[in-house]
């Protein structure tokens, strides 16, 4: 039985940063950033979008341009790390939100949960969505990947910026892929990027030492939630490698062959923090697994790296970047990170750029390579169904980031502040932030949403 994604649609935030822009207000070459890492755009969130508003609209999406009957419809799982509340997951908002548009206890019966595990949650949401209907044939699933990347101002992590969404249909005889049962994870508990509790004391802020009230806060030590992490790029980029690396060697393992397993990929779906973060990774797998690799086990770690460097400045590894990797990269250039959706937006740049330049890839196998932080790497595959392209007519992925609207360095920085009040762009058939409560000691905080037509 065939069982995999039928239907993809997006949402992606709507205003953007030029990478030039912030270059030379940061002092960096913009080569550095566009032909260094491969970064064009920056994607933010207006003030009136959060995780809920990207995922509701993508969800919203993929419900009105595939016809789905909501009755059939057993699971919606989400996967993300930019959760609003430490309770209350985003699928009950969403649950909340598409019956609100399409009616009344449409999903009353529907199971709804989230995933968190750093970029690859959604994923993880996926494999077991894929399970659930392995079991159930009949039923239809639903994962949504939403999420917005928020770095510190002139950290080195401001440059890979993003925010939006992906939502998938899961079913039996897919349309666009189908995804073999082979699933390699590699697992490590490591700190390279996390979002822990931080805490300031009271007194700090108030100036009293005596641990008086502060906004019904008793404490005498404020917790503090920020949206950007604590993370070491270089030790990050060196467990992606590791994680990625051990995963792939266990799915050759699961495979039972000892052939090179990437020759057989038509395209390759990493998990991309920035566009060209999958060719600087994947050099040391793609040097491993070839018949004719250079590396011998016996190097130290100065000359192993310096072999990896030449591999990946080699012309038969650019060649390979750019049949089997590239596809993937063309939309996290006019992105960003988009964290739980990162890989699933390289699978749909991918189809959209085979789909644009009509190249039928029907039969071809994909290979995916997903990461998440913390950290955690699965591989697995998927063969692209003879009925893909019918998916695609109305996804139109890289004329709506053509359409994305440009703002200047001062409104990129007050958005990133919280200082600007208003929306850069007057919201218009999506859904909205409509307010927080603050007032309501019953509902503080709570979060309410509405459709701007």
């Amino acid at each position: 039985m065939k069982i995999g994604i039928d239907a993809i649609t997006f949402d992606v935030a709507k205003i953007h940063l030029p990478i030039k822009t912030l270059a030379k207000a940061r002092n960096i070459d913009p080569e550095k950033l566009e032909k260094g890492l491969g970064l064009l755009k920056m994607t933010l969130p207006d003030t009136h979008q959060d995780s809920v508003v990207f995922g509701a609209n993508a969800l919203t999406k993929l419900i009105t341009d595939h016809a789905i009957d909501l009755t059939e419809i057993a699971r919606i799982y989400i996967g993300t790390e930019s959760a609003i509340d430490g309770s209350k997951p985003l699928s009950s908002f969403l649950v909340t939100l598409m019956e609100q548009n399409f009616g009344e206890n449409t999903l009353s019966e529907c199971d709804v949960v989230d995933f968190t595990f750093a970029c690859i949650g959604a994923v993880d949401a996926m494999q077991n969505c894929i399970d659930f209907i392995h079991l159930n044939p009949t039923k239809k699933a639903i994962v949504v990947a939403t999420d917005f990347a928020k770095y510190d101002l002139n950290s080195t992590g401001e440059y890979t910026q993003g925010a939006g969404a992906l939502a998938m249909l899961i079913t039996a005889n897919p349309r666009i892929i189908a995804f073999e049962n082979h699933w390699a994870t590699s697992t490590k508990g490591v700190f390279d990027f996390f979002k822990p509790y931080r805490s300031i004391s009271k007194t700090a802020i108030t100036g009293n030492a005596t641990n008086e009230p502060w906004f019904e806060n008793l404490e005498s030590e404020i917790e503090i939630h920020k949206d950007q992490p604590v993370f070491d790029g270089q030790y990050s980029n060196q467990c992606y490698m590791d994680r990625t690396r051990d995963a792939y060697f266990s799915f050759k393992k699961l495979k039972n062959t000892s052939e090179t397993i990437y020759d057989s990929w038509q395209s390759i779906v990493m998990h991309l923090p920035y566009a060209f973060q999958g060719r600087r990774m994947l050099s040391e797998i793609y040097a491993l697994d070839a018949s004719k690799t250079t590396i011998t086990g016996t190097e130290d770690a100065v000359e192993y790296q310096n072999i990896l460097k030449d591999v990946s400045k080699s012309e038969a590894y650019k060649v390979f970047v750019a049949e089997k990797l590239m596809p993937a990269e063309i939309a996290s250039s006019l992105i960003g990170n988009l964290y739980t959706g990162s890989i699933f937006m390289g699978l749909l740049s991918t189809l959209a750029h085979y789909y644009d330049t009509k190249k039928e890839i029907s039969g071809t196998t994909f290979g995916f390579l997903a990461y998440g932080s913390g950290s955690k790497s699965k591989v697995f595959e998927g063969t692209i169904q003879p009925n893909w392209k019918s998916a695609m007519i109305s996804v139109h992925l890289f004329e709506t980031l053509e359409k994305s609207f440009e703002i200047d360095f001062e409104t990129y920085e007050k958005l990133h502040k919280k200082e600007q009040k208003t929306s850069v762009r007057v919201p218009k058939n999506e859904w909205t932030l409509d307010r927080i409560e603050t007032e309501n000691p019953n509902l503080l905080g709570a979060r309410y949403y509405k459709w701007a037509e």
